[in-house]
């Protein structure tokens, strides 16, 4: 009895849920409302604007450190090691790859976005 109660009782909320939804947005269409695109690109013009290369550069090298910086969250865990010498030579190697790796970015201006 009590399974088909349950069953009963998401079936009626979820019912009233969906005829909601259907009932409750307004029905006045405008134009922005039924452009297919809303990121502020005009979706009537040309499909081939220019990108920034700039743009792709600094989403990558961002990745790249987060993933590098992933590599870093188990180093609390890692404390719990025997061999605590290779733990911290390992993760002491890490950072200063990261450290060097941004200073490289750094003196090559590979972070400013002006171009």
């Amino acid at each position: 009895m009590n399974l088909l109660l349950t069953l009963l009782t998401n079936f009626s909320l979820t019912t009233l849920l969906v005829i909601i939804a259907f009932w409750l947005p307004q029905l006045n269409a405008y134009s922005e409302k039924t452009s297919p695109y809303e990121c502020g690109f005009d979706p009537m013009g040309s499909a081939r604007l220019p990108f920034s290369m700039k743009f792709f550069l600094v989403a990558i090298t961002f990745l790249l450190f987060d993933l590098e910086i992933a590599l870093l969250l188990p180093l609390p865990w890692a404390s719990q090691a025997e061999d605590l010498n290779t733990v911290l030579i390992m993760a002491l190697l890490l950072i200063s790859l990261l450290a060097a790796s941004l200073a490289y970015e750094w003196t090559q201006k590979g972070l400013e976005w002006a171009e």
